[in-house]
């Protein structure tokens, strides 16, 4: 087994991987279905042929820079376990800065039972998430995708975890669940990447994950120019509207948000970048 992995690390260097080592254990202990330290528990035992044949398959496609996540069908985030596809963005670790300043929001307001809404949810990994560790909260999960809601409700049921889901574009299906301003928080992880750019992505993002996820107009923030005011109707005086940006939207998400009917803060990811906006609905602002 030791031989294999290292092959197989080598086989995926030469490739260009940039983690060679890790995807091929992944990889391995994905097809043994066992945990990574079992690889080097039992080093020295041999592979059988079937999963010789699968490892090699698995090989092949990352090779090809298809993203370890999609060849597993799971990506970890937030320490919980998620079933992925490729009609689904891959959960990204720096997501879960929005989800820590969720939990940090709702854990201050005064509601005990506070409605979040999760506005283009994919596989459901923020809602799932906020559930989780929020269990007071009312979470509502929307995405315009069925194969998207299907995975999501797949994720909150082996969660352990009730999410209401609707179908639709942004907060639209949500109009007859939900009063206008009664929200405490709603949380947007949507495609901001300029349409311009998508050639440039790394080719795992480029050719593997859905479009429909990435694709945000010209300079990225279309989805979020139509989302603001839908939000500001939804949200309770006080309450909050998190979207996740790249680095170089932050100056155009300030002036995208009225100050007369927002305040907004940028704050920054692990790497020190601008990441999520943070706005919060200024109380008597009209809906």
């Amino acid at each position: 087994m030791g031989e294999a992995l290292n092959r197989a690390v080598k086989r995926l260097k030469q490739k260009g991987a940039e983690t060679p080592r890790l995807d091929a254990e992944v990889l391995l202990a994905h097809v043994l279905e066992q945990e990574r330290v079992y690889l080097y528990r039992e080093s020295l035992r041999l592979l059988d042929q079937v999963s010789a044949s699968r490892y090699n398959q698995l090989l092949m496609r990352r090779a090809a820079d298809e993203p370890v996540a999609y060849l597993t069908g799971h990506k970890e985030f937030m320490g919980f376990d998620f079933l992925v596809g490729p009609h689904v963005l891959i959960p990204r670790p720096e997501t879960e800065l929005l989800v820590e300043q969720a939990l940090d929001l709702l854990h201050q307001w005064p509601d005990p039972a506070p409605v979040v809404v999760d506005v283009g949810t994919g596989s459901g990994a923020v809602a799932v998430s906020l559930a989780r560790l929020a269990p007071d909260c009312v979470v509502y999960a929307t995405d315009i995708s069925a194969a998207a809601l299907a995975l999501a409700r797949e994720n909150s049921g082996r969660q352990g975890v009730t999410l209401h889901f609707a179908q639709g574009d942004l907060l639209a299906p949500l109009g007859e669940m939900l009063r206008p301003g009664t929200a405490a928080l709603i949380a947007a992880n949507l495609p901001y990447i300029p349409a311009g750019e998508l050639p440039g992505l790394p080719r795992p993002v480029r050719d593997f994950e859905p479009r429909l996820a990435l694709d945000g107009g010209p300079d990225g923030l279309d989805l979020y120019r139509r989302l603001a005011p839908q939000a500001l109707a939804l949200l309770a005086g006080g309450g909050h509207l998190l979207m996740e940006i790249s680095p170089a939207q932050s100056g155009a998400m300030r002036r995208l948000l009225d100050e007369a009917l927002w305040e907004t803060d940028i704050l920054k990811d692990l790497a020190g970048m601008p990441r999520l906006t943070v706005a919060r609905k200024r109380r008597g602002a009209p809906e």
